[in-house]
């Protein structure tokens, strides 16, 4: 982990992107991370800070558990927002993109208005709990007043995460990428896509996410 945040710091200063680091809260109580990170969005504005959640609990392979969703995201975006100050957002991702339609009333109760954790992929259907499909998180989402941002998919099979190292999948996700324009801030964005920062210690530190990127 220490190498891919030094690595993804190096890329970071190079291309000065606009991107969205969703952070677990938990993650905070590491003085490491937590100084990295605080350093990182000093010097980089242009990043902003979503939630991931409290921990990696990945609420939609168990049991509806209302009450504890809904303690755990209050607990964790009072962390973050407090830790990140002016970088925070309201946006959440689901840990590993498990997410089921019981979920999103409870996102837009405490506060979030944008939901990044669709993946709608025929892979992926089993992640939104007994529902095993994605319309019914769709529609969810959308009763409830947030805005969704998916992940770009190609040819029905996840482009984003794992799916840029698997190699099954990095083939096409690698081409998905190519075809998007250049980076854009996310209210011009159609869909979004995602890496891990542990990514970066991948290829002795010198791994990248495939962006198009000018002048780099």
């Amino acid at each position: 982990m220490k190498q891919a945040m030094k690595s993804f710091r190096e890329w970071l200063d190079k291309v000065r992107l606009p991107l969205t680091i969703f952070v677990i809260a938990d993650q905070l109580s590491d003085d490491a991370f937590n100084n990295w990170l605080s350093e990182l969005i000093d010097e980089h504005p242009q990043v902003t800070i979503g939630c991931h959640g409290l921990n990696h609990r990945s609420w939609s392979a168990w049991d509806e558990d209302t009450e504890g969703f809904s303690a755990a995201l209050f607990e964790a975006i009072q962390i973050i927002h407090t830790f990140a100050g002016d970088s925070f957002r309201p946006w959440f991702r689901a840990p590993a993109g498990y997410i089921a339609p019981w979920m999103a009333p409870i996102i837009a109760e405490v506060g979030f208005e944008l939901d990044s954790s669709i993946n709608p992929s025929w892979l992926t259907r089993s992640k939104t709990g007994r529902w095993k499909n994605w319309h019914s998180v769709r529609k969810a989402i959308a009763d409830s007043g947030l805005v969704e941002m998916e992940w770009l998919t190609h040819r029905g099979l996840p482009t984003c995460g794992p799916a840029l190292s698997i190699p099954f999948l990095r083939g096409n996700a690698r081409r998905a990428w190519k075809k998007l324009g250049p980076a854009v801030i996310q209210p011009e964005a159609e869909k979004t896509v995602y890496w891990h920062i542990l990514d970066h210690a991948r290829k002795g530190g010198k791994w990248h996410p495939p962006l198009q990127i000018q002048d780099l």
